[in-house]
């Protein structure tokens, strides 16, 4: 039986401490992974309250220990039938959390590493998936170009399914961050705030540069901004690519089994440069990943490249597969990104 402990220490102090000052000013996470570690922690909050029979607000550090932590990662898989890939995420907020606590609280180092000792939970990695040149043509050619956002979904597709940006990436763009001179190439901020520059095909500067003709909308220079001249939003994003997705359905039957988001086309510009035979290294440092084992799975994905490799080899011969909140802390929670 879970109970709140003698000593007592105030964890929401902490827990707003940990989204202000570790990952907003020193670790300068995107606002994605705010909402994430933002969506673990309500969760993990609405948990313990239901069984320590405690509001969020006065719920003391102590009581945030391994066992707890325990059963609320087993209840997530139990009762909210939740992937194990999910599971893992949830994990790693929590590990995020605990790593800030090791230096705000040094005294409950046991506790500390009691936590951080629980590990992620194995589990089949799917194969990641990409869209087919054909595919990629049907979207492309779904949006209405004779309106304004049609031409500015056509450039937005076109520019994610060439350059592999991630969603926030690609909505955070601004105007000064393309150049259509030289050698034409997009500045970006990438995870941990670190900025990079993606190469564009003449292809993609041709549609841009059209684009850029469009009389410009708001005052913060978007470059693939909404109606009112903001950046679109994930949902905004969403809209635009489950519509034109339909669209490109009657033109290519494929694309049925597909869902289309950005990270989707973010796949299919990897495995471009996977099967152009592009090195790893390289691929990395294209999409913004910190380490080349990320690009393994897109390695891994593609049958052509292993049909190809298979060709080059001698073979041996034989014989003959919503929470809702009114507490104060979870308030706070509901209030990030």
């Amino acid at each position: 039986m879970n109970r709140q402990p003698d000593v007592s220490t105030p964890l929401a102090p902490l827990i707003e401490k940990f989204f202000n000052v570790r990952l907003r000013q020193q670790r300068l996470v995107s606002p994605h992974t705010i909402i994430s570690y933002r969506d673990a922690f309500r969760q993990f909050l609405s948990f313990a309250k239901d069984r320590l029979k405690t509001e969020p607000s006065k719920l003391c550090f102590e009581c945030f220990d391994a066992n707890l932590v325990s059963e609320f990662l087993n209840d997530l898989e139990t009762t909210r039938k939740v992937s194990v890939r999910t599971r893992n995420l949830r994990l790693t907020a929590i590990h995020s959390f605990f790593r800030f606590m090791a230096y705000e609280l040094p005294t409950h180092g046991a506790q500390i590493q009691q936590v951080l000792s629980i590990p992620d939970k194995r589990h089949v990695k799917k194969q990641v998936g990409f869209l087919h040149r054909k595919e990629v043509d049907a979207l492309l050619a779904a949006p209405d170009r004779n309106t304004w956002s049609g031409r500015r979904d056509h450039a937005f597709i076109l520019t994610a399914v060439q350059t592999g940006l991630r969603v926030s990436e690609i909505t955070n763009l601004k105007t000064h961050g393309l150049s259509l001179k030289g050698a034409p190439h997009l500045s970006v901020i990438g995870k941990g705030r670190k900025q990079r520059t993606v190469p564009l095909a003449k292809p993609v500067c041709a549609v841009l540069k059209d684009w850029l003709r469009q009389p410009p909308r708001g005052t913060e220079n978007v470059l693939f901004p909404n109606r009112n001249g903001d950046a679109m939003t994930i949902h905004g994003v969403q809209y635009l690519l489950r519509k034109h997705r339909a669209t490109a359905i009657e033109q290519c039957s494929t694309l049925k089994s597909k869902p289309v988001t950005v990270h989707l086309l973010r796949h299919t510009a990897a495995m471009d440069l996977v099967q152009a035979g592009v090195d790893r290294s390289t691929i990395a440092l294209w999409l913004g990943h910190q380490s080349i084992q990320s690009t393994e799975p897109y390695i891994e994905a593609t049958l052509e490249l292993k049909q190809r490799a298979l060709a080059k080899v001698t073979p041996h011969q034989s014989p003959l597969k919503r929470f809702k909140a009114t507490d104060r802390l979870i308030d706070y929670l509901n209030g990030l990104g």
